[in-house]
């Protein structure tokens, strides 16, 4: 399955459906209109990577709802599963699509499947350095870098001479930033840039995408990756299989590394979701709720995609 199949079939659009890719939110979203009786406790914990959106939906669902309290704790998708499972969460937010055996472990409990539903495009971006010369990078180039078992077929890369930067930068080692096993981003980054290989023990863990960017761009031999979102004035976002990592490369399936962001809930099959996480993912994929994602750096749903996404939870 190619990648932009996989992408557009991951956020639920029909085979062949054409539409206009571009970090602007798409005037024809339905602006998210209110309703009555809309009150009480959601909580959310997952995704370190949504952390920023799921605030920031959070704040714009208060102002419409003030009886609404809303908790977010974002220390990793990996903690999205069993808090749905355990029931201390009604919103698990990941930045990749659920391992089987975090359905398996669902189902067992349940008796049927969590319910994924898209809410954001990401390029997983790596990042540099702003002051870093170096402005395109190959995937085989990325692994050699960060991995230890280089299963795209290239030789290690440990230095930035040879990635072709001259100067006082080509004898210094490449200083690795990445996230920790708990993290989504981790997870996918080593699925898809490193074909399931292992990390580099160079690579230093952190605990955040923030942390990630900060480090870089404090380093200037410094090389890291995490969701576009996190982008600052610091470092700067390469070229990868010389791909911007662009919105309408995402869609269009030209960029390596992009992904749909999730967020998964426990909808009995042919029941009715509660209203309160119903009004919320209502809101989430409605025009005010995507402009919250461009606002976050990030990439809005096209307005068939919403449709459809928002039908599949009704």
């Amino acid at each position: 399955m190619n990648q932009k199949f996989k992408l557009i079939t991951s956020i639920g659009l029909a085979a062949g459906l054409a539409f206009s890719a571009s970090a602007k939110v798409d005037p024809d979203l339905p602006n998210y209109e209110p309703v009555s009786g809309v009150s009480g406790n959601l909580n959310s914990i997952g995704s370190d990577t949504l952390n920023n959106m799921m605030t920031l939906w959070a704040e714009g669902f208060q102002a419409i709802y003030p009886n609404v309290n809303i908790q977010i704790e974002g220390k990793g998708s990996s903690t999205a599963p069993p808090a749905l499972i355990e029931g201390t969460s009604q919103l698990g937010p990941m930045s990749r699509a659920m391992k089987s055996k975090e359905v398996d472990a669902f189902e067992k409990e349940f008796g049927y499947k969590p319910t994924q539903v898209g809410v954001a495009i990401d390029a997983l971006a790596v990042f540099l350095n702003k002051d870093n010369p170096t402005e395109s990078l190959t995937l085989e180039q990325v692994d050699s870098m960060f991995s230890s078992t280089f299963k795209r077929g290239g030789t290690p890369i440990a230095r930035w001479g040879q990635l072709g930067v001259t100067g006082s930068l080509a004898d210094r080692p490449i200083s690795l930033y990445g996230r920790n096993s708990a993290s989504g981003t981790y997870g996918f980054f080593k699925k898809v840039a490193l074909e399931g290989g292992d990390f580099s023990p160079r690579v230093k863990e952190q605990p955040g995408s923030s942390a990630v960017v900060q480090g870089v761009a404090s380093d200037i031999s410094g090389a890291g990756y995490s969701g576009i979102g996190y982008k600052t004035s610091g470092v700067k976002a390469v070229q990868l299989n010389e791909v911007e990592p662009t919105a309408e490369n995402c869609i269009n399936g030209d960029y390596p590394l992009a992904r749909t962001l999730y967020v998964y809930v426990n909808k009995e099959p042919n029941q009715d979701l509660d209203k309160l996480t119903y009004e919320f993912l209502r809101y989430v994929l409605s025009k005010q709720g995507q402009e919250v994602v461009a606002k976050d750096g990030y990439y809005p749903l096209p307005a068939p995609v919403s449709a459809q996404i928002l039908k599949s939870i009704q």
